[in-house]
């Protein structure tokens, strides 16, 4: 039978899969089909990436547009991290409902299903499948078809660093790729992401992250290999990361010049919280906010404006609409000096609070953030060959429902090349 195993490892860069810092993954090059310009979705985040991948579509059309969204649960608009278990559950409430197009794991329900072992947040393990058409482990909860809770003896009770994710693929190689065979296996690695945003890169700490997940992901291969071609192996990232060199407190910001009440409050306030659009300033001097408010401008900030260039789609009226117009911008990418050979060679300010300035950060538009790697093997797919035609997150699930013979009906993604 026919089967799909994806192996994400989280937060690692294409352009650090080297010889010296990854051999495991460097060896399949020559045994896998390449593709060298992929690029993530925007916004450049893990929990947004999860749903693009088990949907095989771009965020504004599956509905899950960021790492925080904002939700109305009553007393206006509140941001909300779609990191925590409970998420799903407020989404849920708050929209009438998850993802606004198929997962994998509904497509699969009925030919063979999926299981997914996930190290990551407990919102991005939930929404490969938020519905509970297929099984999830995850170190907070794991659910089974219809999001019935399995017993704690069978949970993945594993730590959230290297150690997890290892012990995690020892499982997985075991009960699930030898035992429980599924259509389609997701082993969802943390490391390097999680070493990466509190270590430097480049760091001791950092590259025995990288070394960890490089690791896990060859026994995965291994065991794969054994199966022959009928077994589409994926290996991938779900998005890069940069150094971190300032934080602007642009909460702080607003409420100093009065566009917000105070830390935390949303929705029912004067000014920017209920204005429609809000515009970054950006350059030299000052820029408008709003209709008349102005705050400093940032220096090494890009306007990139995307007024009409997100996709659009039709989306049921009990779920969440985006009706307003917002310019999104994107933090520039100075030269800096670089403390490490393995160091991004450039950094970037950025606006969240829980940063840590000289550590690895994402969720925009520069060039290392945007560089996630992707490798496949088996399916058709030819060995040591390079594809230069751009890829993306969502392909990969076009790619797998082409290889099990089923419908990639509704997706922004096409199937992968095969050279």
């Amino acid at each position: 039978m026919k089967r799909a195993v994806l192996v994400v490892c989280d937060g690692l860069r294409a352009d650090m899969i080297t010889p010296e810092l990854t051999p495991n993954l460097a060896r399949l090059v020559g045994d896998s089909q390449i593709f060298a310009n992929h690029r993530g979705v925007f916004p450049s985040t893990t929990r947004v990436t999860s749903a693009s991948i088990a949907t095989g579509c771009l965020p504004a059309k599956h509905g899950l547009e960021g790492n925080v969204v904002a939700l109305d649960e009553g007393d206006g608009l509140a941001a909300v991290s779609a990191g925590p278990p409970d998420f799903r559950d407020r989404f849920y409430k708050a929209r009438g409902g998850t993802l606004m197009v198929p997962t994998l794991a509904q497509r699969l329900r009925e030919h063979g299903g999926s299981i997914v072992f996930s190290n990551v947040s407990a919102g991005a393990a939930q929404f490969q499948d938020p519905d509970g058409y297929g099984h999830v482990y995850h170190r907070q909860f794991s659910y089974g078809p219809g999001r019935r809770p399995l017993p704690e003896a069978d949970g993945l009770r594993v730590s959230h660093d290297s150690a997890g994710d290892a012990a995690m693929t020892d499982r997985f190689l075991d009960e699930v790729l030898q035992r429980r065979r599924p259509a389609l296996a997701v082993l969802w690695q943390c490391e390097p992401d999680h070493t990466q945003h509190s270590h430097p890169l480049g760091s001791p700490e950092h590259l025995a992250a990288v070394a960890s997940s490089d690791s896990c992901a060859a026994r995965v291969a291994a065991v794969v290999e054994a199966d022959g071609d009928d077994v589409l192996l994926i290996l991938c990232s779900d998005h890069g990361h940069e150094t971190i060199d300032k934080v602007i407190p642009l909460e702080a910001m607003l409420i100093e010049v009065g566009l917000k009440a105070a830390l935390g409050s949303c929705g029912r306030g004067r000014g920017l919280e209920r204005q429609q659009r809000v515009d970054l300033p950006v350059g030299r001097g000052e820029a408008s906010i709003g209709r008349d408010r102005r705050i400093p401008a940032q220096p090494r900030v890009d306007r990139r404006g995307v007024r009409g260039g997100r996709p659009r789609c039709r989306r049921p009226p009990h779920r969440h609409a985006t009706r307003h117009r917002v310019d999104h911008a994107k933090f520039g990418q100075p030269q800096s000096t670089r403390r490490s050979r393995h160091e991004p060679r450039h950094r970037r300010p950025a606006i969240r609070g829980e940063t840590h300035v000289g550590c690895g950060q994402h969720g925009g538009l520069g060039r290392y953030e945007q560089q996630p790697f992707l490798f496949v093997r088996g399916g058709g797919f030819g060995r040591g060959k390079r594809i230069d035609a751009p890829s993306s997150p969502v392909d990969i699930a076009p790619t797998i429902l082409r290889h099990l013979g089923l419908a990639c009906d509704g997706m922004d993604g096409t199937p992968l090349v095969m050279a």
